[in-house]
């Protein structure tokens, strides 16, 4: 027996249509590179991509080709964002902080027709202009730095282009397994690798994400998010974010201490989302000045938040920290870590023990933690296992094929993440395979280490890599920056690691290292491959 229901597909072109008949009034806010304040509605949002989607429709732009993005947070983005898939053109949002012959390689590799850049980033295109092949026009979009735009061929002011489409509302029949957007893995290893999004696959991750077990975005909600808008589609926010209407506010370029807090302040945003690195310069911004902040939730991603980070966020101004995961392949939210009905009468250590793993899956996607023969692993919270995923936005393969490093033969991608699972299903990263350091034949977890030096309010930030030790085979190095106005005292970290490290697993006191700054990946995790180098030198 087969269903009555209708066969609706699941198309973005349906979520920007309810923006304009649901909630046309409500807010959309842009900080600009000049401290100005763009701000318009939804009913203007959808009346000017409408018009994006003519002036590219009558520019040349035919479904399927790649339309690509090389911009940050703003209100143009997310024009693009639906205009694009819209039309049934593919969205591809360019990685900024990319390598140059990163750049190169997935600009030429999506085939983008058209390149949509701020103003401020041109230069950064201008440098490989020699080797993009097939780039038909630039459009040069004002984020009002103070600045002129680089040289580049065949250039329209994003104005100007917008003025070549008319008001015609025109809906293409679109496929909900056709391609809606492309994103490239950060290829810290090798060639970054194409993860196709489709438009059902983006559909049903918005409806995760405005769940309550998901990240609880509804039309109450005011949402501001940090994470970039090139990073894997800003963890699907502003996607989800039009479908159930929360006021949406960018941030620009406006990223640390002051200039995010007061948006915060002023916008009186309720829920925002950014890795860890970002909350951790705001943490110790807030402590020093005062704002009256509507802010509840903030979304931490890209890397573990450290436990002393989580507590001191919610103790000191009543804001919890949400832990999610996910990657690229994953669209990316895969697990989040609320906390269950049962649990919040637990003792603050239990608690946030709790609040400091990466959660449950969220409705969709199953997970699993297998050992090196491919066995699950037992959920004892102790046990560490490769995680496995699988679901509706999980991929598949990648735009360059199936690789059995990457998928198990009955279709589970792996993840290359060393996770425990407990018995309440809570999944916890304890590192990347890559990552684990082996000393006396046994494995430390960077990330335990990590988490418990930053537990120290001196202490900023701290990475942990691993170098050759002709005893151990290796043994741990932690690169440190200190809180500003702060010394890092080596003694005093290396008996904090004693309560829960081995001694034989504890570093040498010259291998806890003092820096300015730790180097970061295109995605702000700590860039542990450059680490290494440095320990080569």
């Amino acid at each position: 027996m087969r269903s009555t229901m209708m066969d609706y597909p699941l198309v973005l072109p349906s979520i920007l249509r309810r923006a304009k008949e649901v909630h046309p009034h409500k807010e959309i806010v842009t900080k600009w590179h000049d401290n100005s304040v763009q701000r318009y509605t939804y009913g203007d949002f959808y009346k000017r991509t409408i018009r994006l989607m003519n002036a590219l429709r009558n520019s040349g732009v035919r479904p399927g080709d790649a339309v690509a993005t090389f911009c940050l947070n703003h209100s143009a983005h997310l024009e693009l964002y639906f205009a694009i898939p819209s039309i049934k053109a593919v969205l591809h949002t360019i990685n900024v902080r990319l390598f140059p012959e990163q750049l190169t390689y997935i600009i030429n590799e999506a085939k983008d027709k058209f390149i949509f850049v701020d103003k401020s980033l041109t230069p950064a295109l201008e440098k490989i202009l020699p080797e993009i092949k097939g780039v038909e026009k630039f459009v040069i979009i004002d984020d009002k730095e103070n600045c002129e735009a680089a040289s580049l061929p065949n250039t329209i002011t994003y104005e100007e282009f917008l003025s070549k489409g008319d008001d015609t509302e025109r809906f293409e029949v679109i496929d909900e397994l056709e391609a809606a957007g492309i994103c490239y893995t950060s290829g810290t290893t090798g060639n970054p690798k194409g993860v196709i999004y489709s438009h059902r696959s983006t559909y049903l991750h918005c409806m995760a994400v405005c769940m309550g077990d998901g990240l609880g975005l509804s039309e109450k909600e005011v949402v501001l998010p940090v994470v970039p808008m090139f990073h894997v589609n800003s963890w699907g926010i502003p996607f989800a974010s039009v479908m159930s209407g929360c006021k949406l506010v960018f941030p620009g370029k406006h990223l640390l201490g002051a200039g995010l807090a007061e948006l915060l302040e002023a916008e009186e945003v309720t829920i925002t989302a950014g890795v860890p690195t970002v909350w951790n310069v705001l943490y110790q911004h807030l402590k020093k000045n005062s704002y009256k902040l509507k802010l509840h939730t903030m979304v931490v991603g890209g890397s573990a938040a450290p436990r002393g980070l989580i507590e001191g966020f919610e103790k000191d101004f009543g804001i919890e920290i949400l832990h999610a995961w996910g990657m690229t392949e994953t669209s990316p939210i895969g697990t989040v870590s609320h906390l269950r009905s049962f649990m919040k009468d637990w003792s603050d250590e239990k608690r946030f023990a709790y609040r400091a793993k990466q959660g449950v899956p969220v409705t969709g996607v199953e997970i699993r933690a297998v050992d090196d023969d491919g066995v699950d692993v037992p959920k004892d919270g102790k046990t560490p296992g490769e995680l496995l995923v699988r679901g509706p936005w999980i991929t598949g393969s990648y735009r360059e094929g199936v690789s059995k490093e990457s998928f198990t033969p009955d279709g589970w991608f792996r993840t290359g993440d060393v996770v425990v699972l407990d018995e309440y299903g809570y999944m916890q990263i304890t590192d990347r395979k890559k990552d684990l350091i082996k000393t006396r034949g046994e494995w430390i977890s960077s990330v335990d280490m990590e988490n418990l030096v930053m537990a120290d309010p001196d202490i900023l930030e701290a990475a942990v890599v691993g170098r050759k030790d002709s005893v151990r085979e290796e043994a741990p190095v932690i690169f440190v920056v200190p809180v500003e106005g702060k010394k890092i005292d080596a003694k005093r970290v290396h008996d904090h690691l004693k309560s829960n490290f081995a001694h034989w697993q504890l570093p040498k006191l010259e291998d806890i290292r003092t820096v300015t700054a730790i180097p970061k990946t295109s995605v702000g995790k700590f860039d542990k491959k450059n680490l290494r180098k440095l320990l080569e030198e």
